[in-house]
């Protein structure tokens, strides 16, 4: 039994990455291990504009269940999170659990993810406190060691709902992971974009990781999503 994430890649594509990524993204309930990473994002930045303004009120919106980030900053303490355990449904999850130490108050940004075996074979990534958004992930190992995430299409699911969301509000994600070995961080750049207005929101800045035994750390409260969705 391997991570989610060394499944949905496959042996080949996983042994490229950076030794320091191998581990970080061979966290799971097979390992038995968890990895809470800290550091600084460098800059959280918003699109420039007549988009700056479009996308406040979803982010203000995103912002209530731990989606998106309603403000920007440079230099933030930051926090991630990524603790596997079996949800409701017998699933193992990973916690992608994103603090930004912003001045008066911390910002989250969640996703919960699970491995999609009877759909494409691929990551399913939950969004949110309600795991109300969810997007298949495509992840691909670069020549320099790195990982590369996009984003498939973002469904909405409440009860029967299961819709798409618009491409007309929607954005399509790409997360870069490296390992720098000069400082020995991890450096992360996000970008959000929507195919009609341009760049939406995203960061870019650096951590250090720790890793830790799950069965002597458990999943702390809070980290959990509020309600977690059948669907994968």
């Amino acid at each position: 039994m391997s991570s989610i994430f060394r499944t949905a890649m496959g042996e080949g594509a996983f042994a490229r990455l950076h030794p320091e990524l191998r581990r970080r993204f061979s966290v799971g309930l097979a390992s038995g291990e968890l990895c809470v990473g800290r550091g600084t994002m460098d800059r959280i930045w918003h699109g420039k504009g007549l988009t700056r303004h479009l996308i406040r009120p979803f982010l203000a919106l995103g912002g209530t269940r731990n989606i998106l980030l309603p403000r920007t900053g440079r230099h933030v303490p930051f926090t991630i999170e990524n603790v596997p355990y079996l949800d409701a449904y017998g699933r193992e999850t990973v916690t992608f659990v994103r603090t930004f130490h912003l001045p008066g108050r911390p910002r989250r940004f969640d996703a919960t993810m699970v491995y999609s075996p009877a759909g494409s074979g691929r990551i399913v990534d939950y969004l949110g406190t309600h795991q109300h958004l969810a997007s298949e992930l495509r992840l691909s190992a670069e020549s320099d060691g790195s990982l590369l995430i996009r984003s498939g299409e973002h469904r909405f699911r409440e009860g029967p709902v299961d819709v798409r969301v618009p491409e007309l509000i929607g954005g399509d994600a790409e997360v870069r992971e490296s390992f720098d070995e000069r400082t020995g961080r991890f450096r992360v750049r996000v970008r959000v974009v929507n195919r009609y207005v341009g760049p939406l929101f995203g960061y870019e800045g650096s951590f250090t990781a720790a890793y830790a035994r799950v069965r002597d750390c458990g999943v702390r409260p809070g980290l959990r999503p509020v309600r977690e969705e059948a669907r994968a």
